[in-house]
């Protein structure tokens, strides 16, 4: 457990590269994974920085490949990845790289354009074509017949006639309309409109023309493909008949607003035949050329997709590596580069040969220096994870990253918390299912790892699949020893109660009372509550007493130990001071009146029972057991339990001889360390100061006021980050008495509410059991009632509904107020007795981590 209960030793590191070595020095560095750079130059604008034109490089690079695997995934093509290491470039290699990157690029956005171009043109033919065909269609049905009007009457006095669409004209150019033995040529314009586009189009000429043209539409079955979005759009052919030019010129206005295509149509059939024949064969070539083209483009995406994973990581580490030379510093020769770093310490000897593989690399002759710097600054916090206590750690780290080398409460968090955790969601069944659950995802975790899922649900689950295996763990556990497995007892090892009566008896009597005395074993039950409760009509009060009790215990334990854990963080900080005047008085306090309360709950269950009564030992009967509430609130309020008029009670309300002095003791001597942990701490501040003051006075500082206050300032430091951190200046003595105040009110009045706080364990416990009990009697209990022969087939219904309703509330959303309860009282009740979270996470230069961020990025 030693660096994940305290944080790695951390060293402020100066590093001497020489140019041409910098580059592979810092690359192997990025393997390695153990070094956070600072940056040098804060002053200096991102743009004007060493190595901007190189990360400027990279930035197009990036951009270069981003189009081609955009082009990739639009083409279906699945991106290989061959899982290798794959180790930085050379610098030289970029050019290659550049110059491979450019040659696909060009390739691509020509075939890209020349394959739109083509689409673009088979658009246009096939739109002809159908062209030709409708209006060859509606030509013919003009054959013969011919309609005679008058020069005023109008498309508006068509409609009205309600003979628009069946009213039949002849309307070839070369005999036109005759109209009082005249002959009258129209002129007509065909193309193709977007076929949602066709109602407000025929209104539109309408009202523009005032009902002077006549059009005709037929809708295209197929849908025709857009070159420019490569969606599938549906399309109309239109053809418009019109007398003079004035209507012409409105007419295309009209169609180009709308976004209509025109197409030349020919005015005799023998032209159009013509020109369908014409279309037909460019249409072949072109759906040649095109599938050539598709072929080549093909080609060319598979044979990039093979090698873009490689590119992508190749182009990404060297970014990364001049992002972090750009934070170095250029001596006065411009011939060396200076870094400052933070390193573990126990990595050092690993940095060394991390830097001499680089200067190998270069070819340089000048080995690197790596020199340790004294700093008063605050390290950054590192702790070594891995798969099973990384999430853990997440869950501190939420609420505030360790102070660099204080306690972390993850080694222990992995424990309480699912046991916490399971005292509130604890049934057999409902902890079997999420077992099952994380199982599930431990034993497939490196498939599922490699599905990438876009899910931020999904991806959160997944992260704490350990957590969620131990807390379903354990809460079979308690699951046993509430006996609860699905809102019903297993009956494993036999009840340890009887029924005393006859079978009459009990069939008369609706409800038995079943005497302790005289249907019970006078032996408990192996393991956890016997299963009678279950048919029990007090199930709820006894349990309610119970799970009480036993939240109390286990709060007051778990926060007991947090106040411990202090004491060692006082202890490694030689913080003599605050172990005298902070962590003596508060165990005190919580230990005389908190945990006595425990022992008062643990003193009555083994001292009170109804095998008392049976043996004829009254004191010792269930009936006189006092009630532990009452005897706590007389406890804190100096107050006797005896009645206050002088009658002598028939039980006595104290469990023990002399209880009420001892009770008054510990009240007492609790009350007092008020007042020690209030002024304690001022009164040895003030009382040091003042001989300093004095020694200063007499000329006797020298040397030694600065070790006294070195020692001081590291004593009185209730949030010091480092070891051997000093203050520039001293803390005003009233701050430090109001601190303290603050500091003393909040534990007392927390010591009571945290307490309270833990009751949550006893609420949540009897309200998940509670609603599991209701969901099995509403829903499970009436397929099960089924007599008749389709009962399987509504039980098979209602078991559908149950297991979903169970998997949905009872254990999801259940599920999810448990670990946000529990949570809480891990950042409240137990860390705030001795964590502080004021520090900062070491963030080493990482291409793991560079390389993962990445890849997230591109699955939001």
């Amino acid at each position: 457990m030693g660096s994940l209960f305290r944080s790695e030793e951390m060293a402020l590191c100066q590093l001497f590269l020489q140019s041409e070595a910098a580059y592979a020095c810092v690359s192997e560095l990025g393997e390695l994974g153990l070094a956070q750079f600072r940056d040098l130059n804060p002053d200096v604008n991102a743009f004007q920085r060493k190595f901007v034109n190189e990360v400027r490089r990279c930035d197009e690079m990036e951009r270069k490949l981003r189009y081609l695997e955009k082009e990739i995934k639009k083409d279906g093509i699945p991106i290989m990845d061959s899982g290798e290491i794959i180790e930085a470039p050379q610098p030289r290699e970029m050019i290659d790289l550049e110059a491979t990157f450019e040659k696909l690029e060009n390739e691509l956005r020509e075939v890209n354009q020349n394959a739109e171009a083509l689409k673009r043109n088979f658009l246009e033919l096939t739109e002809l074509k159908h062209i030709l065909k409708k209006t060859q269609v509606f030509f013919d049905e003009a054959q013969g017949s011919y309609l005679y009007c008058h020069n005023s009457y109008s498309y508006s006095q068509m409609a009205a006639d309600g003979s628009r669409e069946d009213e039949q004209a002849n309307l070839l150019g070369e005999e036109g309309l005759r109209t009082g033995g005249q002959s009258l040529k129209l002129g007509f314009v065909a193309g193709v409109i977007l076929r949602e586009r066709i109602p407000a189009f025929e209104r539109m000429l309408w009202r523009a023309c005032r009902g002077n043209v006549y059009l005709r539409q037929a809708e295209i079955d197929d849908p025709l493909c857009d070159p420019a979005s490569g969606e599938q759009v549906f399309k109309s052919v239109f053809i418009i008949f019109f007398q003079g030019e004035q209507l012409k010129t409105r007419v295309k206005k009209i169609c180009e607003g709308f976004r209509g295509t025109l197409y030349p149509c020919p005015e005799t059939p023998l032209d159009r035949r013509e020109m369908a024949v014409g279309v037909m064969t460019r249409i072949e070539d072109l759906n040649t050329v095109l599938n050539q083209t598709q072929d080549h483009r093909h080609r060319v995406l598979v044979a990039a997709a093979k090698n873009l994973k490689t590119w992508f990581t190749k182009v990404r580490k060297i970014k990364a590596i001049y992002h972090t030379l750009n934070l170095f510093n250029l001596d006065v020769t411009q011939k060396c580069l200076i870094a400052e770093c933070w390193v573990p310490i126990a990595d050092l000897e690993s940095i060394h040969h991390a830097l001499r593989r680089g200067t190998e690399r270069s070819g340089s002759s000048v080995p690197p220096i790596l020199n340790k710097m004294d700093t008063k600054e605050t390290p950054p916090t590192y702790f070594r994870l891995n798969k099973f206590t990384k999430g853990f750690q997440a869950l501190i780290d939420a609420y505030g990253v360790a102070t660099y080398r204080e306690a972390n409460p993850t080694p222990f968090a992995i424990i309480t918390f699912p046991f916490l955790f399971s005292v509130m969601f604890g049934d057999f069944g409902h902890g079997f299912i999420m077992t099952l659950f994380a199982m599930w995802m431990i034993v497939n975790e490196k498939p599922l790892m490699n599905k990438k899922f876009n899910s931020e649900i999904w991806n959160i689950f997944f992260a704490g699949k350990y957590i969620i295996c131990l807390m379903g763990f354990f809460s079979m556990y308690t699951g046993l020893i509430y006996n609860d497995f699905f809102s019903k007892s297993l009956n494993i090892f036999g009840s340890e109660w009887f029924v005393p009566y006859t079978t009459m008896s009990v069939i008369r009597e609706k409800e038995v009372m079943l005497d302790p005395k005289n249907a019970f074993t006078d032996e408990a039950y192996p393991l956890g509550l016997d299963p009678v409760w279950q048919v029990a009509e007090n199930k709820i009060q006894f349990l309610n007493a119970y799970k009480m009790k036993v939240s109390i215990i286990v709060g007051v334990c778990h926060m007991l130990f947090g106040v411990m854990i202090s004491l060692w963080n006082h202890m490694f900080f030689r913080r003599q001071i605050n172990i005298i005047c902070e962590f003596i008085p508060q165990i005190i306090f919580m230990t005389f009146l908190f945990f006595y309360l425990c022992l008062l709950v643990f003193h009555k269950w083994c001292s009170y029972s109804a095998v008392a009564d049976a043996h004829g030992l009254k004191e010792e009967g269930a009936h006189c057991a006092p009630s532990i509430l009452i005897t706590f609130i007389n406890m804190v309020l100096f107050k006797s339990s005896y009645p206050p008029n002088g009658e002598v009670p028939d039980c006595d309300p104290y469990m023990y001889s002399g209880q009420e002095g001892f009770q008054k003791f510990l009240v007492f001597i609790a009350l007092m360390c008020v007042p020690w942990m209030l002024c304690g701490k001022p009164y040895l501040i003030w009382k040091e100061r003042k001989l300093e003051l004095l020694k200063a006075n007499n000329g006797n500082a020298g040397g030694l006021m600065e070790e006294t206050n070195a020692s001081q300032a590291q004593m009185i430091d209730g949030s010091a980050g480092a070891v051997g951190t000093s203050h520039e200046h001293e803390e005003e003595f009233s701050d430090i008495c109001i601190h303290q105040a603050i500091h003393t009110i909040e534990y007392v009045l927390g010591c009571v509410s945290n307490t309270a706080s833990y009751l949550r364990l006893w609420a949540l416990s009897l309200a998940h059991a509670q609603l599991s009990e209701v969901l099995w009697s509403m829903v499970m209990r009436i397929g099960l009632s089924q007599t008749s022969w389709y009962g399987g087939i509504v039980l098979w219904a209602i078991f559908a509904a149950w297991a979903v309703l169970t998997l949905g509330i009872l254990i999801l959303m259940e599920g999810l107020s448990a670990f946000l309860h529990t949570l809480r009282l891990h950042w409240v009740e137990f860390q705030n007795k001795f964590y502080q979270g004021q520090g900062y996470p070491f963030l080493p230069f990482s291409f793991e981590i560079i390389l993962d961020a990445a890849q997230n990025t591109e699955l939001d």
